[in-house]
């Protein structure tokens, strides 16, 4: 079953059970994906609609951060709600040590000579992790290595 269905699905039974906050967010994450497929006049690959998930996901990290500096409590919980709506529809994040074994083997590969290397690096690191890491995360794991 593709995202966007079990989406659909789960939209319905937040509906049925009268639950705004999952109602709402699966409402603007399935808006999130009808647009990117009417731009791109055909249907989404799973690939796509993580992409977007992660898109989605990462805009309520960095606002959760933004209402934490700004003292708003309630709508930093609000988001941090949101964002474990939508990481339900991602794969499961890899923790730093997996991430950095996944490292090792590039940067054997890839003999990086310095921090010029490091869009190389972070290319081969993100082809290979995908949706299964955060690419802020990674990044700053290739710059202390590098």
């Amino acid at each position: 079953m593709s995202i966007g269905l079990t989406i659909d699905s789960d939209l319905k039974a937040a509906l049925k059970a009268h639950d705004e906050l999952t109602t709402s967010c699966l409402r603007l994450t399935k808006n999130a994906l009808k647009n990117k497929e009417k731009d791109l006049r055909r249907a989404l690959s799973e690939q796509e609609e993580l992409a977007i998930l992660k898109t989605l996901a990462k805009q309520r990290r960095e606002s959760i951060e933004k209402f934490i500096e700004g003292h708003r409590q309630d709508l930093a919980e609000k988001e941090a709600a949101e964002l474990a709506i939508i990481e339900r529809y991602l794969p499961s994040q890899l923790d730093e040590a997996a991430i950095g074994a996944i490292l090792d083997q590039i940067f054997n590969e890839l003999q990086p000579q310095g921090p010029k290397d490091t869009g190389r690096v972070m290319k081969a690191a993100m082809a290979r992790l995908g949706a299964q890491a955060d690419g802020k995360l990674v990044s700053e794991l290739v710059r202390r290595r590098l």
